[in-house]
């Protein structure tokens, strides 16, 4: 049974490890793999409108946040990033966390909702967001040096709410 719901400040030191694990393997987040644990709770938490948790009986097990994409006349579209514990990978908490996300931005009055760099190379997200209604509506060339495969392109993923 996965729980979805706000995360609270005293939630960062559970988040942390998850997404400094992410963030370090520097294969799917365009985030300075060494970032600091408090540059990551700004870039996680502070410049987001709302930050989740998914929780299970393990604790949480997958964060993500909602954020404004662009402000002014583009601030009716919202960005989301999500991470998802390695423990818990392959039980449905990102489809979860997608679709909880797309209800809260809606609440909040979000009519639609961008993933701005989806790397090409991240199969599993794409065939995800795909299953749940987004499209690839652009792609950026050699967007992103991956530390294993080089040079990869990056989606502009989108959805109407």
């Amino acid at each position: 049974m996965i729980t979805i719901r706000e995360a609270h400040e005293a939630d960062y030191e559970a988040i942390w490890p998850i997404i400094r694990d992410v963030f370090a393997q520097g294969e799917t987040y365009a985030v300075d793999p060494r970032i600091s644990k408090e540059a990551a709770r700004s870039y996680w938490m502070g410049q987001a409108v709302r930050t989740y948790v998914a929780v299970t009986d393990a604790g949480i097990v997958g964060t993500y946040y909602i954020k404004t994409n662009q402000p002014g006349g583009g601030a009716h579209i919202c960005n989301c990033g999500y991470v998802v514990d390695p423990s818990a990978q392959g039980q449905g908490v990102a489809r979860q966390m997608c679709e909880h996300s797309q209800k809260a931005a809606r609440a909040l009055g979000y009519r639609a909702m961008q993933f701005n760099f989806v790397l090409a190379s991240n199969a599993g997200a794409i065939r995800l967001w795909h299953r749940l209604g987004f499209e690839i509506i652009g792609n950026i060339p050699d967007a992103f040096d991956h530390p294993r495969l080089g040079m990869v392109d990056a989606y502009v993923m989108y959805k109407r709410l």
